[in-house]
């Protein structure tokens, strides 16, 4: 799952809303026990960063 937290392929203007939710993301995987809510906690983030990032996008 961790290769969707990936940021640096994108434009810049996209990485800037994108960056702080892979470096959360990294934070969960090496800190949290692995367990299923944690995978939870990982794919929630993943939804909340493909919404940030469609944010900046939409017109």
């Amino acid at each position: 799952m961790m290769q969707f937290f990936t940021f640096t392929h994108l434009p810049e203007f996209l990485q800037e809303a994108s960056e702080p939710f892979c470096k959360l993301a990294e934070f969960i995987q090496v800190n949290i026990p692995r367990n299923p809510e944690r995978t939870v906690a990982l794919r929630k983030l993943l939804e909340a960063k493909d919404a940030a990032v469609r944010a900046v996008v939409a017109k």
